[in-house]
């Protein structure tokens, strides 16, 4: 049995907003709320992204994404010359970005998410304004952008597919809290074209159409024409059958629990904790107001959990996945604060700015070995190699052929997705017969047609090495010569290649 709440806070709960309820009329709002909020918010906004900047990658992600946009722009086309599993709107982002800035620098991309976390702390703040308050929007807005940052590094800071979905999902809560839902539908597209599990937000929009005023049919129409219209545009544009299957179909063995159970529990069990830790201030009041109240606010819970079963999806647990989960806790904490004394505002500010400083000096200080590997990776591939030739590095790291400014000799940019080794598998559903249905066909012809002039076997002991794939090792028994390890990595040149090159 709960005990009692003492007085002060039982009377607090009658006054707790649902979600039909709306901020009741009264005097007008301060002229200029969202001139003087924008620039904080901006400020912030790019001061908890500045470690950004510090490094020219954070992931292989952001490696993935630059040679991705590279080869679209010299005439590739996504899911046939270039494939991934993941949705076009970022792939495209990044091509638009190189061309108009180069692609030798991820600099325009930082800037671009910071416009997107922008964007997503003033939709929360919107959101929030419109429910509780002036107060209250301010709160969401710089609350958001406090702990938006409260991951490791290198899932925080890197400019990808979360960060550019965010500001799509918080767009589509707003919309459908304002009764918009053909505009709440457009923005569940936009998440799902730059993350499939973006699509989570649907549940708290067809919540707040099954509350709202409007006939649900007509609210449901809206919904799904918006929803619906991009995304069968963009199908076309790429093709119907290619973008189901890159999409959606082809990822089955990707999204397994099944050989790496121990790996992935751990690293769910960390990055749960190192987002409590960022998230330290909104826990609380979010635990205290549960205790004492409900809160009416069902369509936010619903996105929490969606949100959860999100990062669930896949059962790979990665850092970057929970971000997903930040701005319906952020506008959770922010409604149970309304109704907590004025000092638990105070509390969970301080807190999180403390938590938000502690993740920027980490973000600094951090090292990136892997970066430095791959780095080192792509001086010896420069030097090996003319501009012109293709090379194939097997191995997880994509960044390799961007940073060496070398096309690769493949449309598979990684070894995980010839062998399934995508997601830090351990070994026993790694291999030839796991990789994407199709792939090694397409492959050995890719290899035959035009075989590389330079073969990196980056695999270092994991699973995926050479040895233990039938094919690779054929291939490069019959046409390569070993020349050279560099940093682990063994170099293999081909047999046939005029000496000069061969240094």
């Amino acid at each position: 049995m709960l005990a009692e709440p003492p007085p002060s806070l039982r009377s607090a709960t009658t006054s707790i907003p649902t979600v039909k309820r709306r901020r009741p009329t009264g005097p007008p709002a301060p002229e200029g709320y969202w001139r003087r909020l924008l620039p904080v918010l901006a400020v912030l906004a790019l001061l908890t992204r500045l470690p950004s900047f510090r490094h020219p990658l954070w992931s292989p992600d952001e490696g993935y994404l630059a040679v991705q946009a590279r080869l679209l722009a010299s005439g590739g086309t996504l899911y046939t010359t270039v494939v991934d599993r993941k949705p076009p709107l970022l792939p495209w982002l990044y091509e638009a970005a190189f061309a108009l800035c180069g692609d030798g620098s991820l600099g325009p991309l930082r800037l671009a998410a910071v416009a997107a976390q922008l964007l997503t702390a003033l939709a929360l703040a919107s959101t929030a304004r419109r429910r509780w308050g002036d107060g209250a929007g301010r709160a969401a807005g710089v609350l958001y952008l406090l702990v938006s940052v409260g991951l490791n590094p290198e899932d925080a800071q890197a400019a990808t597919f979360e960060v550019f979905m965010l500001p799509f999902t918080a767009a589509a809560v707003r919309c459908a809290d304002r009764g918009h839902f053909t505009r709440a539908g457009l923005a569940v597209a936009g998440a799902c074209l730059t993350k499939q599990t973006g699509g989570a937000v649907l549940v708290p929009v067809l919540w707040l159409a099954w509350h709202h005023p409007r006939p649900l049919r007509t609210s449901l129409l809206r919904t799904g024409v918006g929803l619906a219209a991009p995304v069968l545009a963009v199908a076309l544009s790429t093709g119907p059958s290619r973008f189901l299957f890159w999409t959606v179909t082809g990822s089955a063995a990707y999204a397994s629990f099944t050989g790496s159970e121990l790996h992935v529990l751990a690293r769910g069990l960390t990055n749960t904790l190192i987002l409590a830790a960022g998230c330290a201030g909104l826990l609380p009041p979010v635990v205290r107001v549960l205790r004492i109240a409900r809160t009416g606010a069902g369509d936010l819970w619903l996105w929490l959990i969606a949100s959860a079963g999100a990062v669930l999806l896949g059962f790979h647990f990665f850092g970057h996945y929970y971000l997903q989960l930040i701005p319906p806790l952020v506008l959770l904490a922010t409604g149970a604060l309304q109704i907590l004394p004025t000092r638990r505002l105070t509390s969970a500010l301080s807190t999180c700015a403390c938590a938000c400083a502690l993740f920027l000096v980490w973000g600094v200080l951090a090292p990136r070995p892997d970066l430095a590997h791959s780095e080192r990776l792509a001086a010896a591939v420069e030097a090996r190699t003319t501009p012109t030739e293709r090379v194939l590095v097997w191995g997880i790291h994509p960044e390799t052929y961007w940073l060496a400014r070398r096309a690769p000799a493949s449309r598979y940019l990684t070894a995980g997705l010839l062998t399934n080794y995508s997601g830090g598998r351990d070994g026993p559903q790694v291999g030839e017969k796991y990789g994407v249905d199709g792939a090694w066909p397409v492959f050995r012809t890719e290899l035959a047609d035009r075989p590389p002039a330079l073969v990196v076997d980056d695999s270092r002991g994991k699973p995926f090495a050479p040895d233990r794939l039938p094919t690779l090792r054929r291939f490069l028994a019959a046409r390569y010569e070993r020349s050279a390890v560099v940093d682990g990595a063994v170099f293999y040149v081909r047999a046939d290649r005029p000496s000069p090159g061969r240094t």
